[in-house]
């Protein structure tokens, strides 16, 4: 019978699998089904998942040796990088080794994290318990130990459970109700894979937590296919009427879906760094390091008279030395400064005025699925992103200065219905003292 090191407080020590830790294994499974059934699958069905946890090792030993970069002081310099390969599971797979060399011996300097992925199963225990965390609470010293004869579990298997579990997760995320969620402000933004993309769409409540709203599979950023999505999000419950702000990165498809769809009640800001680098994309190196920094010193102002003004001048500088980039600056001018209009531009511009909430989000989604070469079709596209985002949004921190989100949706109001009474502004007031003494 194989044995295994099963790793203790104290050392290291190997026991022998037999039926009954056999029987063990499969209770650690069915305890943790829900949760284990979808990390084993996915390591089975995601292997770069797991090539990823072994390359983040290598680069870090890297780190250890040779320091960050070109870093100075060290004996040990990085040396580019060759072809090699790793063992996962019992499977072999080619990835690109980084390389280290010692100055004083001139040699090379042997990675260990390497070495120990050179033979079937040799660092899956490791991997596999990265993989797991934060499924439990739990030990899993001999989940561990378990680990390589848990992944011989049949990969068809795996295959068909893992459908089912993002099949499942995916209904959820379309179905899930927004009728208790008391949204605000909306992100939206699109992801490419290859010829086909996804449009996805993450909520703030007025707590300043965030939450994905949902995701559609499109092949280009047509409003009308935009704009039946939205009512999507209507049927199931979202609320509207009190405005939102919508966050976009500039997509006339989806701002004109989004003003069809929501009329008076949607609020747009255009993203203040999608316009930048929009605007100095029809400039040269120098030019956009200059322009860069007036667009920015521009945004910074805290009034929206004197933002405008500095935009304006700009925009004057702008039109002998480039005629596109001041066009450019002047499309969806006003829009971008939307909170500015609003009065808030200061407190909450950090996590409003651009999109960086949603491309953060996208960022961590890449790790579940830029590594996959081909999609069979969009809907396991959608079964995918769905179990990632789902899997991303419990970790997703509060929006900074979520405090000033009452005051926000009372400016909102003011501008939706301008004939409101006094006492909304002197309730505007009262709030945002209150938010300012809570952010001190």
């Amino acid at each position: 019978m194989p044995t295994y090191n099963v790793p203790k407080k104290r050392g290291k020590s190997k026991i022998k699998i037999s039926d009954k830790r056999e029987a063990a294994m499969n209770k650690i499974i069915d305890s943790y089904s829900e949760d284990l059934d979808m990390k084993m699958a996915v390591i089975q069905e995601l292997i770069p998942l797991g090539l990823g946890e072994i390359c983040k090792e290598l680069q870090k030993e890297v780190v250890q040796l040779a320091g960050k970069g070109h870093a100075r002081g060290y004996d040990n310099t990085r040396w580019g990088r060759q072809p090699g390969s790793v063992y996962l599971l019992d499977q072999k797979f080619p990835i690109i080794v980084p390389r280290v060399r010692n100055k004083t011996a001139r040699r090379e300097v042997q990675l260990q994290s390497y070495q120990k992925v050179q033979s079937p199963f040799a660092g899956d225990g490791n991997t596999v318990l990265k993989l797991l965390h934060g499924i439990s609470t739990h030990k899993y010293h001999e989940s561990s130990a378990l680990a390589a004869e848990a992944m011989g579990l049949s990969a068809s298997n795996l295959s068909k459970r893992f459908k089912q579990k993002t099949a499942d997760t995916l209904k959820q995320l379309q179905e899930r109700p927004l009728a208790e969620s008391d949204i605000i402000a909306i992100f939206i933004d699109a992801k490419r894979y290859a010829d086909d993309g996804l449009i996805v769409a993450m909520g703030v409540t007025m707590a300043g937590d965030k939450i994905v709203l949902g995701i559609e599979h499109i092949h280009s950023e047509n409003a009308l296919v935009i704009e039946q999505w939205a009512r999507h999000l209507i049927a199931r419950g979202l609320k509207f009427e009190q405005g939102i702000l919508f966050i976009i990165d500039g997509s006339k498809g989806i701002a004109r879906a989004i003003k069809n769809c929501f009329g008076k009640y949607a609020i747009i800001q255009r993203c203040q760094w999608h316009k930048r680098e929009n605007v100095v994309s029809y400039l040269n190196d120098t030019q956009k390091a200059l322009c860069r920094g007036r667009m920015k010193t521009a945004y910074a102002k805290t009034t929206y008279k004197e933002a405008k003004a500095e935009l304006e001048r700009l925009h004057t500088e702008l039109v002998p030395v480039n005629e596109g980039a001041a066009n450019s600056l002047l499309e969806g001018f006003e829009e971008t400064l939307t909170l500015h209009r609003l009065g808030l531009s200061s407190e909450i511009s950090k996590s409003l005025n651009t999109t960086n909430c949603i491309e953060s989000l996208m960022s961590q989604l890449g790790q579940y699925t830029d590594k996959v070469d081909r999609w069979q079709n969009s809907n396991q596209i959608l079964r995918w992103t769905a179990a990632g985002l789902m899997d991303i949004e419990p970790r997703l921190y509060k929006i900074r200065g979520h405090n000033y989100l009452k005051v926000l949706r009372l400016k909102m109001q003011q501008m939706i219905e301008p004939e409101k009474p006094e006492a909304t502004k002197e309730s505007v007031s009262e709030i945002f003292n209150v938010a300012q003494a809570v952010s001190v």
